[in-house]
């Protein structure tokens, strides 16, 4: 859902923010440890995609920061250090997992996907369903009776959120927290527009209700 892109090769960064976009993603990028420790600080990320070689403050130190905090959010450590002292070291400060450089970008995707659904607290399983609403949360697919609802990537990930609650309210604000990058605008309506597009998708019956001043539950 939430990932931060901590990189400080500017082209790369752009390129891994773009595809895990691509792939459902919010996504937020910084160039530096301490940028990352500010983001970290200030948004409730999934997972983060750590380059270890950061500049200002190492990667390392940032992981090592995270892991003392008790954060629930998860450590790709993504670094061209791949010998296995290396990989021992990273894991040790409390990376979750470790790719090296270069990569092959599903495989990046995929753990990415793997590592949010163990950032959940139940764990996220691979298909969610709800009132004949189903959603594969690994093939990213969401249906609705068998019938297939061609969401966009936004859209698929709202309904995800929704599911996840189980049949509670979801805040417009958490939406906007687990959906949006930092760059969204509070104030824009987006949450209300993608739902809108979201029910029409979904169809008859109605099966979104909302609560004014509450929120949207499935």
């Amino acid at each position: 859902m939430r990932v931060l892109v901590a990189e400080d090769e500017t082209v790369l960064a752009g390129f891994v923010a773009a595809g895990l976009r691509r792939a459902g993603f919010a996504v937020d990028t910084v160039h530096s440890g301490d940028a990352a420790l500010d983001h970290l600080g200030l948004y409730d990320y999934d997972v983060v995609v750590l380059d270890r070689d950061l500049p200002h403050v190492h990667g390392d130190e940032v992981a090592r920061r995270l892991v003392a905090g008790g954060s629930r959010t998860r450590i790709l450590m993504l670094t061209a250090a791949v010998a296995l002292e290396d990989r021992v070291r990273g894991l040790d400060l409390g990376a979750d997992d470790y790719l090296g450089k270069p990569f092959e970008f599903p495989e990046l995707v995929s753990r990415v996907r793997a590592l949010r659904r163990r950032s959940a607290r139940p764990p996220v399983p691979p298909v969610l369903e709800r009132h004949g609403v189903r959603v594969d949360t690994v093939r990213r697919t969401a249906e609705r009776d068998g019938r297939d609802l061609g969401l966009s990537p936004k859209e698929l990930v709202v309904l995800q959120v929704l599911l996840e609650a189980d049949g509670a309210f979801v805040s417009a604000e958490e939406l906007l927290e687990r959906a949006w990058d930092a760059h969204a605008d509070p104030f824009t309506g987006a949450v209300r527009v993608c739902m809108s597009k979201l029910r029409g998708k979904l169809g008859e019956p109605p099966v979104i209700r909302t609560v004014q001043g509450v929120g949207y539950a499935l």
